[in-house]
């Protein structure tokens, strides 16, 4: 027996905070009756589990890839607005992927997708503090003390952002290149960074997750992760 939230992880349906919400809104079937409440145990040899009506198992063998998102995608299973989604090429893929995480539909780079729930979950968990880089963009040009205050966090949403790492890349007359590591995973918080400094991000691509980098990857494409690059990964606890 094992609780719910954990069984929809082991069938790469999605991270285990994901799961719980997906829970709590109704999406989830265990044999044909609707589970809403938290603490649900099933039997994987017994139950039969379903979201949205379509059955899920664990999957035994697990996949990792790294997807340059382009410009112009949502970072969602599916988008309300029927916006194109990151998972639109992968509907013929042999195994369910999902997202790690998020980019906006208005940033570019690096996205893992996988079907391991647990990873996903570990990955995406604050304590993990898993860095992310971002090569940006940004308005007119940013100053040695607005760097520093990048770098020891700025107020966004009412909140103070973690220390950051920011590194000048090149300064213009007209726009900024920063090259900025954060290990936070608030909404859009890069853009709100420089916004909290006076800039507006003009162009903003991820190009590190954790141990793996965007490399030369093509926008558009996808690669499988190389053992070493999962290895790393799952030695994050």
């Amino acid at each position: 027996m094992m609780r719910l939230q954990k069984y929809l992880a082991l069938c790469g349906v999605a991270s285990r905070r994901r799961a719980e919400k997906m829970i709590l809104d109704g999406m989830v079937q265990v044999n044909g009756q609707t589970v809403r409440e938290m603490g649900v145990q099933v039997d994987e040899e017994k139950d039969q589990v379903a979201v949205g009506g379509e059955i899920v198992r664990p999957e035994g063998e697990k996949h990792y890839l790294a997807y340059y998102k382009p410009i112009g995608e949502v970072t969602t299973v599916s988008d309300p607005e029927g916006r194109p989604t990151v998972l639109d090429k992968f509907r013929d893929y042999p195994v369910r992927l999902f997202p790690v995480g998020r980019l906006d539909f208005d940033s570019e780079g690096l996205l893992l997708l996988t079907n391991d729930g647990d990873m996903m979950n570990r990955l995406l968990h604050p304590s993990r503090e898993v860095s992310k880089v971002y090569l940006i963009k940004a308005s007119n040009q940013v100053t040695e003390e607005e760097i520093r205050r990048l770098r020891s966090g700025v107020l966004i949403d009412g909140k103070m952002t973690s220390p950051a790492s920011v590194r000048l890349i090149r300064r213009e007359a007209f726009d900024t290149v920063l090259l900025i590591s954060i290990h936070e995973g608030r909404n859009r918080q890069v853009r709100k960074m420089l916004e909290a400094v006076g800039h507006q991000v003009v162009s903003l691509k991820r190009v590190e997750f954790g141990p793996v980098s965007l490399g030369d990857l093509p926008r558009g494409q996808w690669r499988r992760l190389t053992e070493r690059e999962v290895e790393k990964l799952k030695a994050i606890q």
